[in-house]
């Protein structure tokens, strides 16, 4: 069969991880010729040793360091947009976004290479059963207008996710059911390393970025939806998410920019993306399956230097999307609007407030390349640009 679902894996170190994660799809009997694996990675990296591991594994996948996504742009005659797709960071998964929208991918998966599947539970398989849902779903709404997607054991471990605003702590929590039968994305959560940022990190009394409270899986409960009109944090570790949403889902450009803002681009792009699904009647699940997080340690002041420059920026981003793009039926539509307001707002009360400005600016052009990779597929091969031998 052809793959239709083409798996995303930032990595820099630990691409071996994905050994398990196919291990893990042969013992639960998942057909792993549904998946296309795209490392995205860097020159530096041993490229032929990741091409081998796939080989190895007989799994369907490519390599691309940053001279071969150079080399891509350049194939599809994109070379004006190579720049949306941000240096040395974690973002570069934008490049894999595009790599699925060009080749048709009907799913996308995003792993981090920190990250292992839990042996017990059928990762890919139970990430598809989400998307494919319908039926009563716990739905969880605060007083805040965000979810803590650690709510379910708050009151043991204390936790709130890297990206949660802090204007939004000390929230009142409500819970009923409601009938959801358009999932989007699944959100799979983690044990052992909480995903959690450097200040919250510094108070939990650890100095090497790791936190010292840790998760099991006896911390989650059942799966579980945001409220309309709510907002979440959405880590890109342990996700699983349909091609529709790929135009409101820009990983935003973050570390390689003059206000050395970095560590949101999957929080912000979760919000655009709730926005969109608010919008549009559908959902994005969180719960299982879970992932076992084994972040390497590290400095927690390193997290601190790339996460200071946006912390304002981040306790605000949310309200400047709210309200934004109703009425639009697309999902390009909504992120259409929410680039127009940041591009086009008066952010000076805010430190570092011109990213904002940035940040709409790029979005437009995300939205303007998925167009141009669209007209390409149209466009019958004798008259595509030819890419240079420089």
């Amino acid at each position: 069969m052809r793959a239709d679902t083409c798996v995303i894996v930032p990595t820099i170190r630990e691409y071996e991880c994905m050994r398990t994660y196919f291990e893990n799809a042969r013992d639960h009997g998942f057909d792993l010729d549904r998946l296309h694996v795209v490392l995205v990675t860097e020159d530096f990296c041993d490229t032929a040793a990741m091409r081998a591991m796939l080989d190895e594994e007989g799994v369907s996948g490519d390599v691309f360091d940053g001279s071969r996504r150079r080399e891509w742009f350049e194939a599809h005659g994109l070379s004006q947009y190579a720049h949306l797709i941000p240096a040395a960071s974690h973002a570069q998964t934008s490049f894999g976004l595009l790599y699925l929208w060009a080749n048709e991918f009907e799913y996308g998966f995003f792993i981090d290479d920190d990250t292992l599947p839990h042996p017990e539970e059928d990762f890919f398989g139970r990430h598809f059963e989400n998307l494919d849902y319908e039926g009563e779903i716990t739905c969880v709404r605060s007083d805040e207008r965000w979810v803590n997607v650690l709510y379910q054991n708050f009151d043991e471990h204390g936790l709130y996710p890297r990206g949660y605003p802090y204007a939004a702590m000390d929230e009142s929590v409500e819970t009923d059911t409601r009938y959801v039968d358009e999932v989007v994305a699944s959100q799979g959560l983690w044990t052992n390393v909480p995903d959690l940022d450097a200040v919250r990190i510094l108070m939990d009394g650890d100095l090497r970025g790791q936190a010292q409270t840790r998760t099991s899986a006896d911390d989650f409960g059942g799966d579980f939806v945001a409220d309309r009109g709510q907002y979440l944090t959405v880590c890109s570790m342990n996700l699983a998410f349909r091609r529709e949403v790929v135009p409101a889902f820009y990983q935003l450009p973050m570390d390689d920019n003059e206000w050395d803002v970095g560590r949101f681009d999957d929080i912000w792009s979760g919000v655009f993306l709730k926005r969109a699904a608010d919008v549009l009647d559908k959902d994005v699940v969180n719960g299982r399956p879970l992932c076992e997080h084994n972040k390497a340690p590290r400095p927690t002041f390193d997290d601190l230097n790339n996460e200071v420059p946006g912390l304002e920026l981040n306790e605000h981003l949310w309200e400047v999307v709210d309200g934004v793009g109703g009425g639009r039926e697309t999902y390009a539509g909504v992120f259409e609007a929410i680039a127009d307001e940041l591009a086009e707002g008066d952010w000076s009360e805010y430190n570092n407030g011109a990213f904002f400005t940035f940040v709409g600016e790029r979005m437009r052009e995300w939205l303007d390349c998925l167009s141009a990779l669209d007209a390409a597929e149209t466009t019958p091969a004798a008259e595509r640009p030819i890419p240079s031998d420089d």
